[in-house]
C-alpha cells in the first residue's frame, strides 16, 4: 500500500478535517479563535485534561492572561461583530470569570 492510499484510508491528526481527500485544518474564524482561547483558559484553570497526557493542568496565572486577551478582543471588537459573535464572546467570557473566581477559593 502506498503512503497516498494510507493517507486516503486513514484518519486524520487531531484537530484536521477531510475536505477534498486530503486533511487539512478547519477554517480559521472569530469562533473558532474564541473557542481555541476557551479551551486554553479551561484548560489552566484545570477544568479540562492535557490530550496527549490525559492529566489536568492548572496554572491561574496563564488562565488569567488568556481571560484578559478575550476581554480585550471583546473591547476591541465592540460594533464589529455580527450578533453571533458577540454573543458567544460574552458568553465565554462569563463563564470563564465565574470559573477563575471559584478556582481561587
Amino acid at each position: 500500500m502506498t503512503e497516498n492510499e494510507k493517507n486516503e484510508k486513514g484518519c486524520c491528526p487531531e484537530g484536521y478535517i477531510r475536505k477534498s481527500g486530503n486533511c487539512v485544518l478547519p477554517e480559521v474564524t472569530f469562533t473558532t479563535l474564541i473557542m481555541s482561547l476557551n479551551s486554553s483558559a479551561l484548560y489552566h484553570l484545570g477544568e479540562i485534561q492535557n490530550p496527549e497526557t490525559g492529566q489536568p493542568g492548572k496554572d491561574l496565572a496563564l488562565a488569567r492572561h488568556t481571560i484578559s486577551t478575550l476581554q480585550l478582543l471583546k473591547d476591541k471588537t465592540k460594533g464589529n461583530l455580527i450578533d453571533k459573535e458577540e454573543e458567544l464572546l460574552g458568553h465565554v467570557l462569563a463563564d470563564l470569570k465565574l470559573r477563575y473566581v471559584k478556582s481561587k477559593g
